[in-house]
């Protein structure tokens, strides 16, 4: 498969600028692998296609408001920072993105906020676009944590092109959202109401958790044409025991196992045996899924509507084929999804 391959006519204003009014209100396609055949209902029309002890793996990761906009000193030039990861808690230093990138260097300070808040330096270069910052601040931790967080801003994707506004804060977060670490949500699981999460419950669906701390990884293009040779970010996971155990009782006993979103699939494939079985894992994972792949754990699949060359739409073309994936978007086109973060879903059975 070549990067060419993943490739379809976008038009930006069939990308989603905000949310359904409800959660579980968006449209959902419900791709059929063994009938190649798509279906459009709502998405909380979900529920139909689950029995009892089926099994659904959802992320509980939370987006923390991770951009920042400071001023360079001496010239005042507006910076925009990208928090990506904390690196070192006692020194307050973080790695992050810096835009524009070309005007920093290291040794330089950054102000944010009014009266000069909260002043960071530049001690590294890691990437052409990456810094390490160390954060100046004299107080305990908590306080320092408070601060960065209130001059923080939700960090919709780029694509969204419109202000930040106050419901985002909630919207762009799931329902079960529990371990920080994220700069980007789970998306798949963003149409996840507790409505429509209690009526899973009673009907007797299994819900079991992994987290995946998203970065911006999976929203980088690729831009290598033979596939093989791209390399995705690193992202910081855990499997605990409780979901190998959940994982292992729905397959010993013929179950459907869900992963609601892309990142719960990165999360089950990197902690799978060659037999089969998820194994309780803490550490990183940067593994890129592209089509050919044998999926060990999940057989249904929950995941948004992506765009061209992103590493979401070939994982999707990996698990759902290629020609009733693309069938598919050609169908969402035309019938009006939303496409994004805060698009429309797409069901893969």
């Amino acid at each position: 498969m070549k990067l060419s391959k993943f490739k379809y006519e976008l038009n930006e204003k069939k990308i989603a600028l905000y949310p359904a009014e409800n959660r579980d209100e968006s449209r959902l396609m419900v791709l059929n692998r063994a009938n190649q055949t798509i279906e459009h209902r709502l998405f909380k029309d979900i529920i139909d296609y689950f029995d009892n002890e089926d099994v659904m793996i959802f992320n509980d990761t939370k987006v923390f408001p991770a951009r920042l906009y400071g001023n360079k000193e001496k010239t005042g030039a507006e910076i925009e920072v990208f928090l990506l990861r904390e690196l070192n808690r006692e020194q307050r230093l973080w790695d992050v993105l810096v835009d524009p990138a070309r005007k920093i260097r290291i040794g330089n300070k950054l102000y944010f906020g009014n009266n000069d808040l909260l002043i960071a330096e530049v001690i590294d270069n890691t990437t052409s676009r990456g810094r390490t910052l160390r954060f100046l601040f004299d107080g305990p931790y908590d306080e320092f944590k408070k601060t960065l967080y209130e001059l923080g801003e939700t960090p919709l994707p780029k694509f969204i092109k419109r202000p930040v506004q106050p419901q985002d804060k909630d919207r762009y977060q799931t329902i079960f959202a529990k371990h920080e670490g994220a700069v980007a949500a789970p998306t798949a699981g963003l149409h996840f109401s507790r409505e429509l999460m209690k009526r899973l419950e009673i009907k007797g669906i299994d819900f079991t958790y992994v987290t995946l701390h998203a970065g911006l990884g999976s929203f980088m293009n690729v831009d290598v044409e033979d596939l093989t040779k791209h390399k995705m970010d690193s992202e910081q996971i855990w499997v605990r025991n409780e979901a190998c155990e959940t994982v292992k009782k729905a397959k010993e006993n013929r179950k459907n196992i869900c992963a609601v979103g892309t990142t719960v699939m990165r999360t089950l494939e990197s902690s799978v045996s060659t037999q089969g079985h998820l194994k309780p894992f803490e550490g990183w994972t940067n593994k890129f899924i592209y089509p050919p792949y044998d999926f060990r754990v999940a057989n249904r699949m929950i995941t948004n509507f992506h765009l061209p060359y992103s590493t979401l739409l070939i994982m999707a073309v990996a698990f759902g084929g290629y020609n009733l994936i693309m069938e598919a978007y050609n169908s969402a086109l035309k019938e009006d999804y939303r496409l994004g973060t805060y698009g429309d879903a797409m069901f893969i059975i």
